[in-house]
């Protein structure tokens, strides 16, 4: 099977990538794994486009691409991409970036992407948890709707807690990981 690492498939080159050159890529696989991952990620609820270019983003060895490389590696027009980038920078999945030199814009992953983001639900739990139990409260306790949200709350009481333990242990877990 023939291997390139040509820009135009990969949206990645010595400019944008800050990794060394760690063998050949199969830009059909990694093309199969970036749609692939997309699909699963727009099946759990995150919007078509923001998908895709996030996969792209993961799959690139540097984390980063231009708009113009996220275009032609996708095969989307750079208004697409500019949705979905927007889309991607409010829910902090990837930020934006001045290339140095440039005017272009370069679209970078988080470093702790995953951590990052579990945190992130751990506040929305937390807003969550504390309107259900003003609801509850508003609702009566001893309502069959009040019993209801006071379940709730204390559903994403337990989560939240659950949630901070988790991340302790994959603090300690990474760090034992020869990555």
């Amino acid at each position: 099977m023939e291997t390139k690492t040509d820009k135009t498939d990969t949206g990645t080159n010595a400019d944008t990538d800050t990794g060394a050159d760690t063998g050949a890529r199969d830009e059909e696989a990694v093309s199969r794994f970036v749609e692939r991952f997309a699909s699963q990620l727009t099946e759990a609820g995150m919007q078509r486009m923001a998908s895709r270019v996030f996969a792209a983003l993961l799959a690139s060895d540097g984390g980063a691409m231009t708009s113009a490389e996220l275009s032609l590696a996708l095969q989307i027009s750079p208004a697409a991409v500019s949705g979905a980038v927007g889309y991607l920078t409010q829910v902090n999945m990837v930020s934006r970036e001045r290339e140095p030199g440039s005017r272009r814009d370069r679209y970078v992953l988080h470093n702790e992407l995953w951590y990052e983001t579990f945190t992130r639900r751990d506040q929305v739990l937390t807003l969550w948890e504390r309107t259900l139990r003003e609801g509850a409260a508003g609702l009566g306790p001893d309502t069959p709707a009040g019993t209801r949200i006071a379940e709730t709350a204390a559903f994403f009481e337990f989560l939240q807690g659950e949630m901070l333990a988790m991340m302790d242990r994959w603090r300690v877990h990474r760090a034992t990981l020869d990555l």
